[in-house]
Formats: structure tokens, sequence, C-alpha cells
């Protein structure tokens, strides 16, 4: 078929070289998969590099506590896929080996049907087509889909398409390079059109509809939310809790958080005030205080006390690290 074709060749010359492309290890490339679901290629790599020296199998990685896996996952964030990722390890040496089909691979702890293809297809060579983003946009650019991709009529439509246009024998390579195409040449901003291979059948590109492809429907509302942390300092130790489930950072740690500005202890000082933080559902606005004291406060009893020093072995949400830490 032209338009594999087309992606093929347009691959083995500009495709990128990704260390999870050159192994068919299942969980090597499992895990390159959970971390690139919500991350940019340039970011993943270092994490991906991290946690195969650490965990150079799925056994370490099932034997590691969830907070270790927490803390060498912070400053990804959606931190949801760390506690998963940690799930489906033990789910993994539960079953005694990879799974190896598609459907076993669906039952993975965190694994939709784009990562269960893109594990079947690269490490298997089970022919599941891949649909992300990427592949969003070049079939709706190309075939000129109007049917909005985040609906259940434009999954089925481009799931579909994306599976009839796999060439048989030649199916991960060819995900691979659908995806990069989309990732390099067929961008959201500022396609390379000019110098695209498809552009002579591409009809987004005839009809000037380019930028106007994919559809994706607005469902998202983000709200914003203020937090105030007060960091205590008391003889060389410092009072955290872990965050809870059923909401933002489950799992991960956390300085003392006040309910109200009222509650703020009168000999606290300012350090920082209306730090903005951006979510994918919510902006979040945070103060944070210092209270230097010499007897522990009375607390909630889910807060521990630590020496502060130790408190880089904490997993902490992105906000404190980068905010708050480097204050102190």
């Amino acid at each position: 078929m032209a338009f594999a074709s087309v992606l093929l060749d347009w691959y083995k010359e500009y495709g990128r070289d990704l260390p999870w492309r050159q192994t068919h290890d299942p969980y090597a490339i499992w895990l390159s998969e959970i971390i690139l679901q919500q991350t940019q290629v340039k970011q993943g790599w270092d994490y991906w590099t991290r946690f195969m020296h650490r965990w150079p199998t799925v056994e370490a990685l099932a034997s590691a506590t969830e907070d270790e896996v927490l803390r060498e996952w912070q400053g990804l964030g959606y931190y949801s896929r760390a506690r998963n990722l940690h799930f489906a390890a033990k789910q993994i040496v539960a079953l005694g080996h990879f799974p190896d089909t598609l459907e076993q691979i669906k039952k993975l702890k965190g694994v939709g049907d784009y990562t269960a293809a893109a594990i079947a297809s690269f490490a298997f060579g089970i022919p599941a087509a891949v649909v992300d983003g990427n592949v969003y946009r070049v079939l709706a650019r190309h075939f000129d889909i109007d049917t909005p991709i985040n609906t259940t009529e434009g999954k089925k439509v481009f799931a579909t398409m994306a599976q009839e246009l796999l060439p048989v024998g030649n199916n991960a390579e060819y995900n691979q390079a659908i995806m990069d195409f989309g990732a390099i040449q067929c961008t959201p901003a500022s396609p390379n059109c000019m110098f695209c291979p498809l552009i002579e059948t591409c009809q987004a590109f005839r009809e000037g509809k380019v930028a106007e492809l994919p559809v994706k429907l607005k469902t998202l509302k983000v709200t914003e939310r203020h937090l105030t942390y007060v960091y205590i300092r008391c003889n060389g130790q410092t009072a955290i809790h872990r965050r809870g489930p059923g909401d933002i950072w489950q799992g991960l740690w956390e300085p003392w958080l006040i309910e109200s500005p009222a509650d703020i202890p009168h000999d606290t000082v300012l350090l920082r005030k209306n730090i903005k933080h951006v979510l994918t559902h919510r902006v979040l606005y945070a103060d944070f205080y210092l209270l230097e004291i010499g007897e522990k406060p009375q607390l909630p009893p889910d807060y521990i006390w630590i020496n502060e020093s130790d408190i880089v072995d904490y997993a902490l949400p992105r906000l404190i690290d980068k905010h708050l830490i480097p204050l102190l």
C-alpha cells in the first residue's frame, strides 16, 4: 500500500534512534511506553535509563517498595502511572512471565488499548495498530477525517482505519514510522507540509484544512485551587505526611498543609506567595511559610517527624521539590 510504503521509506531516513527500539525485551518496551504516556521523549529518556539501571528486570522492579518507585518517578507527574507500573510488575511476576498476547497485556494495571498494542507489536510482532495522538493527527489530515478523536465514534473510526492500513509482516516498523512521522513531520503546529512525502495525497493539504484537523471536542474544565504549606523546622527535624487516595499526588509526601490561611501560626515567615503550578485539570496556587520552633507542635496523627536531611529520600510533589525545598 502506497501510504504505508511512503511512511516506511521516510522512517528509514528520519526515524528517531531510541534505546527501547533496539530491543525486543517486553519489560524495557513496556517501561518506555508507560513513561511516555504523558511525557515528551526528551524528558522520558533519562527516566527510562535510570529505571533500567536501577531495576533492570521486572522482578527487580516488583521487589522495590512503592516509595522507592515514586521517588525515582519524581518530576514526571501523573503519579498514578508509577503506582500502576509497580502493581503491574507484581502482576507479571505472579504470572511467571511477561504476557505475550494482546488480551493478556491489556490485563496489566495501567495498560490501555494503545499501550497494549505498542507492547504487542514491538516486543512480540503481533499485528496490532497503535493509535496515539500522532497517529490521530496523521490519519485525520491525510484522509480528511473530521470525526472528533475524543468520542466513541471517533475512536472506532481511527482504530479501524489504523488496523486496515497496517502492512502485513512489517507492523512494528510501520507503527514506529507513523508515530515518528506525526512527531517530526506532521506536527500539531507548523507541520512541514512543503517537504512532506505525502503532500500529493494529503486531502487536508489539498483542501486547506491542515490546521483544522484533527478535531477534538473541548470537554475539560480547568479549576483553581489554593494551597498553604508550613515547613516546620524543629531541632533539625521536620514534619511531613503522605497524601491519601482520591486527590492529586496520591502516595506522595508533603509538609504541613494548612486548611485555611487563618490557621497559620503567628510566628511563621513567608517564603514564597502565590506560586502557580499547572496540572491537567486544575491550576494550583501555593503559599510557602517557614516555622522555626523549639518544641514540636500538635499535628494530625498522619504526620511523621523526619530529619531534615532525609527529606530527599521521600517522593515529593514537583511543586514542593521545585519551589519550596530550594528555599530551605
